[in-house]
């Protein structure tokens, strides 16, 4: 007799075994092939495993050291504009939607040299 999950089978035709409805449920008979069967189908069977028995791309993703560089860090775009403080003529810029949104953006310039001024778009 074979027990998969609370489902139990004959040992001798493989057949799907009915559920004992006696109090004394240790033997199942077979209704195909008439053998006797032990019911296991009370058995608790409680399964543990390691976190690492199963790998996992996003567990292993997470757990690896990912190291930024500064370009990383920076999102800001190139344009061609010159700054009023040193004549740079070109600096970075971010764009923000701080009014409503029926109205334009926000532009953020930067410049290397630390200069920073906005319009509004």
């Amino acid at each position: 007799m074979t027990s998969i999950g609370s489902c139990v089978f004959c040992t001798a035709c493989g057949s799907l075994l009915d559920k004992s409805t006696e109090i004394a449920r240790s033997v199942l008979d077979c209704g195909v092939c008439g053998t006797k069967n032990k019911d296991t189908s009370a058995k608790v069977i409680i399964t543990r495993s390691k976190d690492t028995a199963f790998p996992s791309a996003l567990r292993a993703k997470r757990s690896e050291v990912q190291k930024i560089s500064e370009d990383d860090l920076q999102q800001d775009a190139l344009i061609d504009e010159t700054c009023d403080k040193c004549g740079r003529e070109q600096v970075r810029y971010h764009t923000v939607q701080l009014r409503s949104a029926d109205e334009g953006s926000t532009i953020f310039y930067n410049c290397d040299c630390g200069h920073s001024w906005n319009t509004n778009n």
